[in-house]
């Protein structure tokens, strides 16, 4: 089914619940830690809440910095984007979890648009990996008119959730906070004449985007 596409306010509206939903738990949980500081004067309570707050708060504040440069405008127009800070976002929105990143590419400064790109795509190789794996990011050609391939590897690999429906025109057609992040992936490629392919090789799944 085709995708009836959001006006400006519906899909800042999403991409807003996106964030929220991202970080929601993270903050109730340094709510909950606090409230255990106040409330408990047990030390080893309070050393375990205090080790929540610390684990969380840094979750949190790393799923913000993703979100301020996956979706958010991260510089005036036209801005390029360090790619060695991409790679230090990324690595803090993966965090020491199940997912494990490789990062193959040349330094350098790239169009902020490519970049959000990329990190949208790195977002959408995760539902990739459902156990858990490696994620390994190469960015190959000029970095005017770069090409990414991220291959997925790790047990029950499989097509990346929602975006492979997108990207292949199956989708039910309906827009919500937890898809709306693939249709934005599946519009980066449009605007920045980079096509997405979703691929099988042997166990891994591939995800392209190439001029």
């Amino acid at each position: 089914m085709t995708i009836t596409n959001p006006t400006d306010l519906e899909l800042a509206a999403l991409i807003s619940s996106k964030i929220c939903h991202d970080v929601i738990g993270p903050v109730g949980a340094i709510y909950n830690g606090l409230e255990i500081l106040a409330e408990d004067d047990d030390k080893e309570a309070q050393s375990y809440a205090l080790d929540v707050i610390r684990n969380v708060t840094e979750q949190a504040s790393a799923r913000l910095q993703f979100a301020r440069f996956a979706f958010g405008a991260a510089g005036s127009a036209g801005a390029q984007i360090d790619l060695t800070m991409a790679e230090s976002i990324s690595r803090g929105y993966l965090g020491s979890g199940k997912h494990k990143l490789v990062w193959q590419g040349a330094p350098g400064h790239m169009a902020k648009d490519y970049v959000k790109l990329l990190l949208n795509l790195l977002s959408a190789s995760v539902t990739a990996l459902p156990r858990g794996g490696e994620l390994t990011v190469t960015i190959e050609g000029d970095l005017e008119s770069p090409s990414f391939l991220i291959r997925c590897s790790g047990t029950g690999a499989r097509p990346p959730q929602y975006l492979t429906d997108i990207v292949a025109g199956t989708s039910d057609g309906e827009l919500n906070a937890m898809n709306i992040q693939a249709y934005y992936t599946w519009r980066l490629a449009a605007q920045t004449g980079m096509p997405i392919e979703i691929l099988k090789d042997g166990d891994d799944i591939l995800l392209s985007a190439k001029p």
